[in-house]
């Protein structure tokens, strides 16, 4: 029997991410937007972005991240922190390391109310970061911003982007990232049409590597490990728990955090179960159009027309995206669809259908074993 498991994420968006400009001096190979050094006639103004922060106030997510390109291109970035605090968000900013983040913006981002920032670093040494950024000198930037941040009491979120070019450096980067005082690591598992080289992409069964390694050091490092575009890694972190604890699935998640607390800590079960594109997660665009997430380019509509809130609990999109009956493929069969849901994101970059099974898991469910199946055995 498959276990329903319930989030309020369907009434409420756990996590709002707002790209309020494109205007960034890097050039990242897997930036999944055109970067130019000067910003849009076309973005929200500035007090389009105020009346945007009071619709995303009215929702209550839990995590409220500006993005952009690089944020700090907006002159009224520190308005909008203190303003988005001001009315009861948690702000978090989602910057590039560049010049404009330097000691002092930092402390002033801290004085006008920022909970955490998220920098990008994508490998433990300069020749593999400089590489992905596209302008050398980048990695010992972001490590000098890393250091700042904390000397400014702003708590750190790392991403970095998971391929083949560092595939074995995934261990050497975990071990520098603990030296640096960390909160987050968030590792994100990039899609075809924005890692274009197809000589950069993961198989499956490397995917489920990374994910064995990240579980390992899940267990040992100071920080919160988490996966982007990559949710059926909590149905791998609840496999390895139910082994480890002789438990079901439907016992696991009805008992976890009474039997092993320090296991239910684990993102896997910390996070809400369930929470990808639209179910728990809502992206704005810098001209004001609204998607499930950054990645899935299918507008639902524009808060320049629209309340975001109806956006969210009523555009077609969403709706259907947080209808997990709707599923196709293993993903509609599979008895961890409630708590992974797969990448919507890939499988419509993939098929051009956001509810095709998810290309990049290997996992067969209870489902489909009875049904012949190369390497079924590999799946269990």
């Amino acid at each position: 029997m498959e276990p329903r498991v319930t989030t309020d994420c369907d009434g409420h968006p756990f996590v709002v991410v707002w790209e309020a400009t494109r205007a960034c001096d890097l050039a990242c190979l897997h930036c999944r937007t055109a970067t130019q050094p000067k910003r849009s006639n076309f973005e929200l103004s500035t007090y389009e972005g105020y009346k945007l922060i009071d619709q995303i106030a009215e929702l209550s997510p839990q995590v409220f991240v500006m993005t952009g390109g690089d944020p700090l291109k907006r002159t009224d970035m520190y308005e909008f922190v203190n303003y988005a605090s001001r009315r009861g968000l948690r702000p978090s900013l989602a910057s590039s390391a560049t010049p404009m983040l330097d000691p002092g913006s930092l402390v002033k981002l801290k004085g006008s109310g920022l909970t955490r920032l998220a920098l990008g670093l994508d490998g433990s040494s300069p020749e593999v970061h400089d590489d992905y950024r596209g302008v050398p000198g980048a990695w010992t930037k972001t490590v000098e911003s890393i250091r700042f941040a904390r000397d400014a009491g702003i708590p750190i979120q790392i991403n970095t982007i998971v391929s083949r070019r560092n595939l074995e450096d995934i261990e050497p980067l975990a071990a520098l990232l603990e030296t640096l005082d960390i909160s987050t690591w968030s590792l994100f598992f990039s899609l075809p049409r924005i890692q274009g080289r197809a000589v950069d992409r993961l198989s499956g069964w490397q995917v489920e590597e990374v994910f064995g390694k990240l579980y390992d050091i899940s267990r040992r490092v100071p920080f919160e490990v988490r996966t982007t575009e990559a949710s059926h890694y909590r149905r791998f972190v609840l496999q390895q728990m139910m082994a480890e604890m002789n438990m079901g699935l439907e016992d696991l998640l009805r008992g976890a955090s009474a039997v092993a607390p320090e296991a239910a800590a684990n993102v896997a079960v910390q996070m809400p179960r369930g929470l990808h594109e639209a179910r728990g997660f809502i992206f704005i665009s810098h001209t004001g159009e609204v998607y499930p997430n950054g990645f899935l380019p299918l507008p639902a509509g524009n808060v320049r027309h629209r309340r975001l809130q109806d956006i969210y609990l009523n555009s077609p999109l969403f709706v259907s995206l947080r209808d997990s009956s709707l599923l196709k493929g293993k993903c509609g069969v599979c008895e961890y669809r409630e708590i992974c849901g797969g990448s919507r994101a890939r499988a419509y970059a993939t098929t051009h259908d956001p509810l095709a099974e998810e290309p990049l898991c290997v996992y067969l469910p209870n489902a489909l074993r009875s049904i012949p199946h190369p390497g079924a055995e590999l799946t269990r």
